[in-house]
């Protein structure tokens, strides 16, 4: 069956600390509604985040105002298995791609988060164990069931999301990119997604914070650098920082994951801000610690 793939906000809140916040639901509930006022409407889950936690921590918030489920595209990920006290069957840290697991994994997200549909579900890590065809035919049936709208994965390589999307159309790829991190600008990874016509998903968009408390010698050129920028442009790094990423052809889609909602207008700022050719390089050669070759 054909379903239409959902339409994500630009920039995504990442709920993946949710469970450090220490937030009471009503708190939670919150900033939920502060990030859907801002058109940040698009929230990214794992069923490991916060040791099997994340979801139903969400879950219980969004069940304060049901009503804004329409508002929002809930975006889960699986396929990783966690030792933990809440999955005792698990006996080491594997990847599991089945059938079984993935329809047990969207089953168990669902009731977490207190929702009939996942607006899109994503393979967390490639699996070397991975059957195609055997994806392609679980996600037909969760489409089927309404459970899932849109398919799609996460730290794929390039030869990993051609076999898989051959066998099902996959809607993203979500990606580690920063100045820090500039591989898939090189290896392939967003050459492919623009000639398909998909946007990335792009997680720690800021290295983690590295980019501002690293004191490696490429943070600390990279940070001078976006300093510099920022300066002349009037606005904080960390927009400059988000504009570097969305300067990209394949348009990709940052994520932010932080309770403070400053960070999230940090970050849509960066939709103002048109970095030149020469002003992206400036910062990928902060990264590189040389110029293009």
């Amino acid at each position: 069956m054909t379903i239409a793939p959902p339409t994500l906000s630009p920039v995504i809140a990442g709920c993946w600390r949710m469970a450090d916040w220490g937030w009471t639901p009503s708190e939670r509930l919150r900033w939920i509604e502060q990030c859907l006022d801002r058109g940040v409407t698009t929230f990214d889950h794992a069923d490991i985040y916060g040791g099997y936690a994340v979801e139903a921590l969400f879950g219980e918030a969004l069940a304060l105002a049901p009503h804004l489920r329409e508002r929002m595209q809930l975006v889960s990920k699986c396929g990783i298995k966690l030792v933990h006290p809440s999955r005792p069957a698990h006996r080491l840290k594997s990847y599991d791609t089945s059938a079984a697991h993935l329809i047990a994994s969207v089953d168990n997200s669902l009731r977490a988060l207190q929702t009939d549909r996942l607006d899109l579900l994503l393979i967390h890590r490639p699996d070397p164990l991975m059957h195609p065809a055997e994806i392609a035919e679980v996600v037909a049936r969760l489409q089927m069931a309404g459970k899932v709208r849109a398919f799609g994965v996460s730290n794929f390589t390039p030869s990993q999301f051609a076999l898989l999307n051959a066998a099902v159309p996959l809607a993203t790829n979500q990606i580690e990119l920063h100045p820090l991190h500039r591989a898939p600008l090189h290896d392939g990874t967003l050459d492919q997604l623009v000639g398909l016509g998909l946007r990335p998903m792009v997680w720690s968009p800021l290295a983690g914070g590295r980019l501002f408390t690293g004191t490696a010698p490429d943070a600390q050129r990279v940070r001078a650098t976006l300093d510099d920028i920022a300066r002349r442009h009037g606005v904080t790094p960390a927009t400059v920082a988000y504009a570097w990423l969305l300067r990209h052809p394949s348009r990709p889609r940052p994520l932010v994951g932080s309770q403070r909602i400053d960070a999230l207008d940090e970050a849509l700022a960066a939709q103002a801000l048109t970095l030149d050719a020469e002003t992206w390089h400036a910062i990928w050669s902060a990264g590189e610690g040389a110029e293009v070759p």
